[in-house]
């Protein structure tokens, strides 16, 4: 097969950055003269018009009961801090309110998610108060609800028209304070939108490095999730709202990464796509509730969290298994550089002992060529290197088993003493392009100015999109964030044209599970792939 696509080439150009709305106060194409001096009035209302138009709008404004009254019914939280206790099912069992919140069931949004085979209803004020009189439905009575009746409801699970609601409901026992602040905020819950949800713009946001040794990836990133919003744009965006993109530059350490999402949050983005931020903590992410589609964050992912792509643990254990079914190798050793990548040296042990097999201890590589006829490798491309060149110098060529996104940059040096001794995993080789997916790549490539070489990165891209793209569709105009994580949740064989099919489930918050496997063939390199995709089996 030919040169498969290597992440880390730069780009064909640079490209002009043109089509953005300016936010300095200056009109499309650039500033314009001075405005006359007898039209003051004028220029300072233009001036007043594009100011207001760059500005992101706030969130709803609550008053202290309201919030309140948000923070009982999302965390569980009285407002004077006391434990609150809800009973659930006929024996009323007593549990924490903040492990039952009425967010976990109805949603952020109080619509109701579906948990079990049970639908919760929606919370709509408007629709709880509806009519002065009573509605017939399913030949039960359904009095409007008032106050009093609603605050009865929430005690004892009976509703206005003498109705048991479902046992799965909790029954909570709330001080007139804490009733009044629920209360005042269910009645504005449907104002209460999600961030980055306007009536003719939907939001987006990511972190893309500008400088440094990620800008080049940061520039490929940004111009394909340009190109993406100008075409869906160009279609009627989605639901009739436009697509806008804000950008961040997450910098260079731990703390200007996490200044940069905060600064992503305050600019009101309703998810992220894509982002480039291998220093940001999984737990920001996931305080902030905002969903996440692109690579995951440092020390692992939650339940907002969607990728695209496989982890390391998964693409490596492809690997393995090819290995051992096709090479005899029974007895693997996983050896890893960086200290950032000894948890998945980690999972992959303990998945490959679930397995039935029963590898050494993981090993740290120190410069001392670790022994073994096959090694699994996590860490940096310069390392993979250096761990080739000790082993040769001991004289010893095993196996050497990677993912191909760690080291395919290296490969090409290694001596041919290594030529099929290296396999590695790629989660997507040309073979998966389809006449129409190889079409959508050289359109965006050709619109942008992008080097086909950088085509693994441009696809990984194209796939976090697309799978995004797909959510909101699904969820309709009347989108919150619960709505989208669930869309995202339900997402299956998504043909992107460009891999395997992609798909997440309960539980499950990688799109593919697995790699196909690629000899390396050296001097050259040529790459053959030698096992087609394969998804890793599920632990037990």
């Amino acid at each position: 097969m030919g040169t498969y696509p290597l992440v880390g080439a730069g780009l064909s150009r640079d490209r002009p950055r043109s089509g953005r709305t300016p936010c300095d106060g200056s009109p499309p194409g650039g500033p314009r003269k001075s405005p006359s001096r007898d039209k003051p009035v004028a220029a300072k209302w233009w001036l007043l018009v594009w100011w207001c138009l760059c500005q992101p709008v706030l969130a709803l404004e609550l008053t202290p009961h309201e919030q309140a009254g948000k923070r009982l019914y999302r965390e569980g939280v009285s407002s004077s801090d006391a434990q609150l206790l809800a009973r659930v099912g006929a024996s009323d069992i007593s549990v924490p309110a903040s492990v039952l919140p009425c967010a976990s069931c109805h949603g952020n949004d109080g619509r109701g998610r579906s948990e079990g085979g049970v639908r919760p209803p929606s919370l709509d004020w408007q629709r709880l108060a509806l009519g002065a009189g009573e509605r017939e439905s399913n030949r039960r009575r359904y009095p409007a609800y008032s106050d009093a009746s609603l605050a009865r409801v929430i005690r004892t699970g009976i509703d206005p028209g003498g109705n048991r609601l479902d046992p799965a409901m909790p029954r909570f026992e709330l001080s007139l304070a804490d009733q009044r602040n629920l209360t005042a905020y269910l009645k504005r819950l449907d104002e209460d939108r999600d961030p980055g949800l306007e009536e003719a713009t939907l939001r987006l946001g990511t972190l893309l490095p500008q400088q440094g040794p990620l800008a080049e990836a940061g520039r490929v990133v940004r111009a394909v999730l340009e190109d993406a919003v100008e075409q869906l744009n160009q279609q009627g965006g989605v639901h009739g709202r436009r697509l806008q993109l804000v950008v961040q530059d997450p910098g260079y350490d731990v703390a200007s990464t996490a200044q940069a999402f905060q600064t992503l949050l305050q600019a009101q983005v309703f998810a992220l796509v894509a982002p480039l931020a291998p220093l940001l903590e999984a737990q920001a992410v996931e305080a902030a509730g905002v969903p996440w589609v692109g690579a995951t964050p440092r020390a692992g992912g939650n339940r907002q969290v969607f990728d695209p792509l496989p982890g390391l643990p998964e693409q490596l254990l492809s690997v393995a298994l090819h290995a051992r079914e096709a090479l005899g190798q029974e007895r693997l050793q996983i050896v890893y550089a960086g200290a950032g990548q000894a948890a998945a040296a980690e999972t992959l042990h303990q998945r490959l002992r679930q397995m039935g097999w029963s590898p050494p201890p993981v090993q740290v590589f120190d410069g001392t060529p670790p022994a073994g006829e096959g090694i699994v490798y996590l860490g940096h491309a310069q390392a993979f290197a250096e761990l080739a060149a000790s082993l040769q110098a001991a004289g010893r060529t095993p196996y050497l088993l990677a993912a191909s996104g760690q080291v395919a940059s290296v490969v090409a040096e290694l001596p041919a003493q290594w030529s099929r001794r290296v396999l590695l995993a790629y989660p997507f080789v040309p073979g998966d392009w389809t006449m129409q997916g190889r079409a959508a790549l050289a359109g965006i490539q050709r619109r942008q100015g992008l080097d086909a070489r950088q085509a693994s990165l441009q696809v990984s891209t194209w796939c976090a999109w697309r799978l995004l793209a797909e959510a909101l569709r699904q969820v309709g105009r009347d989108a919150s964030r619960e709505q989208l994580l669930d869309a995202l949740e339900q997402l299956h064989d998504v043909d992107t044209g460009l891999t395997p099919l992609l798909g997440f489930g309960p539980g499950r918050r990688q799109g593919l599970a697995g790699a196909h496997v690629v000899a390396v063939s050296l001097p050259g390199p040529g790459f053959i792939e030698v096992a087609p995709y394969r998804a890793a089996p599920d632990s037990p």
